[in-house]
């Protein structure tokens, strides 16, 4: 059986920092026409908190002096369990989860009040969900209401998510072992990707192989919609049509990752449709590479969150110069922006339950350090469309290289290691 001991602790770890009552909803079910579902995802905040999978649930955490956290949740109902599956029910869950009290979420409205007296806050994820929002300031007004019989409401209203996010930025060792098989599972998929990649091949076949290996692994869903962009399409940042056909002599640019367990790898590699680059995708190749490594050199704790960018904003600017893309001394391309034109976007974000996670990047105004435990992608690029003043042999050439890591006491683990990333590797893996 799963260990949920992780999550157990974690709200413990929260009930100690609440002064009042949390309110955490996981995510309704998304229709998506007539008679049919998304696949369900729960909540972030509501998962990380809980470990429960199920939807129409709600986390009740009460602190101080009789501290308790309380799941509200589906009753088991045969029939309906006929059609859609296994419920845990509140009985089953209280067991499994180890919630000091369950109950039916039907119960939850008619409680919420009782719970919300003499507290002196209630949290809860504000402005997320209208229906949520209105939910609780109707308990509100019911506690409000009781003021003569000398009942107090709780005087501030928070969001939930300012503590929960803290939380979430720095990884447990359950969290990164999920992380570390998820970026593993994703490598393994950007590997066969390349052996698939050929010439009159579409990208949407490429991707197919990739959807294969997550599910095939053990992965329940991709963790964002794959990017498979071949020649000038690797030039648009966003690119997820996927259905144009390979070309000889193009490159091919991959971003895609997987979830497994609620928890996201994000993967990004550039190979040339043909298995060999050409002179001028090498050279580009070669600087995109090298900014990359000296951005993961800068992950490592006592660094800034900016030190990464600037990292490979430098090698970049000094790449671009040399191939004569942009014109001037580095310093003054670092300094004008002039370097943008062909890398207009940060070097990373935070990972974890979210692609994109949870965590401020500031404070006080100012970068943010990094510590062990803070999970992050390191991701630079270059893209060169089109212009009379790039030379034609760079036309069309978009190249990022993406990896996932951990911060750790050392420095930081890659926990994307197994996917070919140098120009030898690439053209040795794609020629076997």
């Amino acid at each position: 059986m799963k260990d949920y001991s992780p999550f157990i602790s974690r709200r413990k770890r929260l009930l100690e920092k609440l002064g009042g009552v949390a309110i955490v909803p996981t995510a309704p079910h998304q229709q998506r026409n007539r008679d049919s579902h998304y696949p369900y995802r729960f909540d972030s905040h509501f998962y990380y908190l809980t470990g429960f999978p199920e939807p129409e649930a709600v986390l009740v955490m009460v602190g101080g002096e009789n501290a308790k956290s309380m799941l509200f949740c589906r009753e088991r109902d045969e029939e309906r369990e006929i059609w859609d599956g296994h419920r845990f029910g509140p009985a089953r869950a209280k067991e499994v989860f180890g919630f000091d009290e369950t109950h039916p979420v039907s119960a939850l409205e008619g409680m919420l009040p009782e719970l919300l007296k003499d507290q002196p806050s209630v949290y809860h994820p504000l402005g997320a969900d209208e229906k949520w929002d209105a939910k609780v300031l109707t308990a509100l007004n019911a506690v409000r209401a009781q003021a003569r019989s000398g009942v107090e409401a709780p005087e501030n209203v928070a969001d939930i998510r300012c503590l929960v996010d803290e939380m979430r930025l720095f990884k447990d060792d359950y969290e990164i072992s999920l992380m570390r098989r998820a970026a593993q599972i994703a490598s393994n998929a950007h590997r066969i990707a390349m052996r698939t990649a050929r010439p009159g091949a579409r990208e949407y076949e490429v991707e197919a192989e990739l959807f294969a290996e997550f599910r095939r692994s053990g992965a329940q869903a991709p963790s964002y919609t794959p990017i498979v962009a071949g020649g000038g399409n690797a030039c648009i940042l966003h690119y997820v049509e996927n259905d144009e056909m390979l070309r000889a002599g193009e490159l091919l640019l991959i971003d895609a990752g997987c979830e497994l367990d609620g928890y996201a790898s994000d993967i990004t590699r550039t190979f040339p449709v043909g298995g060999k680059f050409s002179a001028a995708q090498k050279d580009v190749y070669e600087i995109v590479l090298e900014a990359q490594l000296a951005a993961i050199s800068e992950v490592k704790p006592g660094s800034t969150w900016d030190s990464p960018h600037e990292a490979a904003v430098r090698v970049l600017a000094t790449g671009l110069v040399d191939l004569g893309l942009c014109r001037g001394s580095v310093d003054s391309v670092v300094e004008s922006g002039d370097y943008k034109r062909f890398y207009m976007h940060r070097t990373g974000h935070w990972l974890g339950l979210d692609v994109h996670d949870v965590g401020s990047y500031k404070s006080g105004g100012k970068w943010r350090a990094l510590e062990p435990g803070m999970a992050l992608t390191v991701e630079p690029g270059c893209y060169i469309r089109p212009s009379e003043s790039v030379p034609e042999a760079f036309w069309n050439i978009g190249i990022r290289i993406e990896d996932d890591v951990v911060v750790t006491r050392q420095g930081c683990e890659i926990l994307s290691f197994d996917a070919p990333k140098t120009v030898k590797e690439i053209e040795d893996w794609m020629a076997k």
